[in-house]
């Protein structure tokens, strides 16, 4: 019986939901060949103080996406993964700082360009797919609110001070602009199916799609697009956006409406959400009625506890998709 041809997925976005959605789908690394196209805007946290330092591209959400692809095939390899995820907890200069950031950092130095330093990282954590990032050029996040502010840097955008909380972001765009990276439109172009999200939703999402070259790619490609639509809502980005509203966003910045949308039906801890209230995030609302894609509501909630580490100065989500679940979930439109 013949066998049925490797499928091509690119994950678009960075961060912990692009870690979610690949590790998940490393499982079946056996029909996908996985791709993840990651955004360069990051300038919050460890990665931040290493942009500012050396100059180069950044690196948590390569970094990110790398250890989500490693290798777990035995002791070896699971303490590997967990070294590059490693955040120093302790005072002094390294506070803060994650390992693996420092070591694609290192690579950089020592090899001459980011691209060798990323392609090195892959070969010593033998990952099973590919990390490209969307741009080789060094570049910063601006967002335009509803009224009239214009903030610049991804940190500034993600942990916004409090007179955005009723404000939403109206225009996401990049200082200077940036062409895609030749290897992320090939990636794309080549793909059966690009996923977006989840994750943050302009500064790691949106923020790829921003750069010159990319809204292009994705209106040409055959290939077919899934949204993962997140969880909660984020304060000074997002307030008051539903399903449909972050979908027709995604529309508008990649030019075509996706295929297929992801949506949780599962309720979430009250507890939890409890505290995401105290500051003014909210479940993102399920109202995709109305939308020209086809709506897949099941359950992808992470029903394990989230363990903020030791040393992280940057906020994190406590309500997170689960990796197997949503892998199934985009398995079943491609088999």
């Amino acid at each position: 019986m013949e066998k049925s041809p490797i499928k091509r997925i690119v994950v678009v976005g960075g961060g912990t939901g692009t870690h979610t959605v690949l590790t998940g789908l490393k499982r079946f690394a056996n029909i996908f060949d996985l791709t993840a196209v990651v955004a360069m805007t990051d300038s919050g946290g460890s990665t931040g103080r290493l942009r500012d330092e050396f100059g180069y591209l950044p690196v948590g959400d390569v970094r990110m996406a790398l250890a989500a692809l490693a290798s777990e095939g035995d002791v070896h390899d699971a303490l590997l993964r967990k070294l590059f995820l490693h955040r120093f907890a302790t005072e002094g200069d390294v506070a803060g700082h994650n390992f693996g950031n420092l070591f694609l950092v290192a690579l950089t130095d020592i090899l001459g360009t980011e691209e060798a330093a990323i392609e090195a990282a892959s070969r010593v954590l033998r990952v099973c797919g590919t990390v490209i990032p969307v741009t080789n050029e060094c570049v910063h996040l601006v967002a335009e609110y509803s009224d009239g502010v214009r903030v610049v840097g991804e940190h500034a955008i993600d942990e916004p001070t409090l007179d955005r909380t009723p404000h939403t972001i109206i225009n996401l765009s990049l200082t200077p602009r940036a062409l895609l990276n030749e290897k992320a439109r090939v990636a794309l172009l080549g793909a059966d199916l690009i996923v977006f999200g989840p994750g943050d939703f302009y500064t790691s999402v949106i923020a790829n799609c921003i750069v010159d070259g990319f809204k292009e790619v994705i209106m040409e490609t055959p290939a077919r697009v899934l949204y993962v639509a997140n969880l909660m809502t984020r304060m000074g980005q997002t307030s008051g956006m539903g399903v449909a509203e972050h979908t027709k966003v995604l529309t508008r910045y990649i030019g075509r409406t996706p295929d297929f949308v992801l949506v949780n039906s599962t309720p979430f801890p009250a507890e939890l959400v409890r505290r995401y209230e105290a500051e003014s995030e909210y479940p993102v609302l399920s109202n995709p009625e109305g939308l020209r894609a086809k709506v897949i509501q099941t359950d992808l909630l992470a029903t394990e506890e989230i363990v903020r580490n030791k040393g992280d100065a940057v906020k994190r989500s406590l309500i997170r998709h689960d990796p197997h679940k949503l892998a199934e979930a985009i398995r079943s439109v491609l088999v």
